[in-house]
C-alpha cells in the first residue's frame, strides 16, 4: 500500500473555539466541549461537520472525535477536515497515537500552537484503504459505545428505584433512623502514592490506584498490593469535590480522596453510594476547597429498616453486576483496539485484501 506524506496543515484547517456564554442554555441541545469534556449545551453550533478536537490549553494530551454539531470553548481547537484527502475518523485514530504532551509550549499551563500543529507530518493512504482500516476499528468502538449506553440506562434505573423507595417521603417513616456517615462507615483519607506504580495493568501491578477526578473515575495507575478489599465508596476531596464512585474490586486510595467502608450490619455499599450521589457535597476552606474526614463524618444520612435495606440491595445487585460486566468487556475491547491501532496505521497489518 502506497502512503503519501502530508502535514496536518494540508489535511485540516485548525480553528479556535469561542466563548460559550452567549449560546449556553438549559434549553440547548448542542454539546459544548472543553479540554475536560462536556461543559453544557448550546442553542447553536460552532461547527456541524465531523471534526477532530485538539486541546489548546490545559489538557492537551488527548484528541476527541465528534460527528455531530458542536461548540468548543477557546481552550479547545476544532478542525475543518479536507475530506478529499483524509476521512475525519481515520485522522482521529492517527492523531490519537501522538504524544501531544511532547509538543507542549506552555510554561505554567500546557499549551499547543497552531504553527506547531500544522507542521506535524502524517503518512496517509488512499481513501479506499482508509475505509478498510476503519472497517476493522469502528465495530470495536461501536460495541464499546453500546455497552456505555446500556450502562447509562441501567444506572438511571437504579437511581430511579432508589429515589422512589427512599427519597419520596415527606416525613421520616416509622422505623427509619437519622444517623451520620461516621456512624455507618469507617471513613479515611487517601494515603501516599505507592512506591511501585504502573500506568498500565501488568502481572506485577494488578490493583488500581485511585485519586480524585472524573476521567476514568480517578484512575491514577496500578500497583502491587491493595489497601481496600471490600465493597466501598470513594469521594473526591479536592478539585472536583464530591465525585462519588462505588468500588467493587480491591484497590488503593491515595491523596485527595476520601474512602468510606460501610458497616455492613447497618448499611450496604450500594445504598451508601446512591445516598451520597443524591445529596450536595461541599468542601471547606478559604483559598482551596477541600473535603475533610472530620467534617464529612458529621454528614447526615437516613437509614431504613434492615429488611428494606436488604431487599433493595438484592434488587439492584444484578443490575450493578451487569454494569461491571460491561465495563470489563469494554476494557478488553479497548485493549484489542489499542493493540491493533498502531499496526493498522503503520501498514504492518495490511488490509488491502479486505472485501467491503
Amino acid at each position: 500500500m502506497k502512503y503519501n506524506l502530508f502535514t496536518l496543515g494540508e489535511l485540516v484547517t485548525i480553528k479556535y473555539g469561542k466563548n460559550q456564554k452567549k449560546v449556553q442554555s438549559d434549553d440547548g441541545t448542542i454539546p459544548i466541549y472543553g479540554t475536560g469534556g462536556l461543559m453544557g449545551y448550546a442553542t447553536e453550533a460552532l461547527h456541524d461537520k465531523p471534526s477532530v478536537l485538539i486541546g489548546r490549553k490545559g489538557t492537551i494530551n488527548k484528541v476527541r472525535f465528534v460527528d455531530h454539531p458542536f461548540w468548543t470553548v477557546d481552550t479547545l481547537f476544532y478542525t475543518e477536515v479536507n475530506e478529499n484527502t483524509v476521512i475525519p475518523k481515520y485522522l482521529y485514530y492517527l492523531m490519537s497515537l501522538l504524544d501531544l504532551d511532547s509538543y507542549n509550549e506552555g510554561t505554567t499551563i500546557p499549551s499547543l500552537r497552531t504553527e506547531t500543529l500544522n507542521r506535524l507530518e502524517f503518512d496517509i493512504p488512499d481513501l479506499e484503504y482508509q475505509e478498510k482500516v476503519l472497517s476493522v476499528l469502528e465495530p470495536i468502538d461501536k460495541k464499546i459505545r453500546l455497552n456505555e449506553e446500556v450502562n447509562e440506562n441501567l444506572l438511571q434505573q437504579i437511581e430511579a428505584l432508589f429515589k422512589e423507595r427512599f427519597l419520596s417521603h415527606d416525613a421520616l417513616p416509622f422505623g427509619w433512623k437519622r444517623m451520620t456517615l461516621g456512624d455507618v462507615s469507617e471513613m479515611s483519607a487517601g494515603g501516599d502514592k505507592p512506591k511501585t506504580i504502573s500506568d498500565q495493568k501488568t502481572d506485577a501491578c494488578q490493583y488500581p490506584v485511585y485519586s480524585n477526578g472524573i476521567s476514568d473515575e480517578g484512575l491514577y495507575g496500578f500497583t502491587t498490593d491493595y489497601k481496600i478489599s471490600s465493597e466501598s465508596v470513594t469521594v473526591s476531596a479536592r478539585g472536583t469535590i464530591g465525585f462519588v464512585c462505588l468500588r467493587h474490586i480491591p484497590y488503593t486510595p491515595i491523596v485527595r480522596l476520601v474512602t468510606l467502608v460501610p458497616r455492613e450490619s447497618i448499611i450496604s455499599a450500594k445504598y451508601l453510594y446512591l445516598w451520597l450521589k443524591s445529596i450536595p457535597i461541599h468542601g471547606t476552606g478559604t483559598t482551596q476547597q477541600q473535603l475533610t474526614v472530620p467534617d464529612f463524618r458529621k454528614t447526615e444520612i437516613i437509614i431504613p429498616p434492615e429488611a428494606d435495606m436488604r431487599e433493595f440491595t438484592e434488587t439492584v445487585n444484578p443490575l450493578f453486576h451487569q454494569v461491571w460486566s460491561n465495563q470489563d468487556e469494554n476494557a478488553k475491547l479497548a485493549n484489542v483496539r489499542d493493540a491493533l491501532l498502531p499496526r493498522l496505521m503503520s501498514g504492518e497489518l495490511d488490509v488491502s485484501d479486505l472485501d467491503l
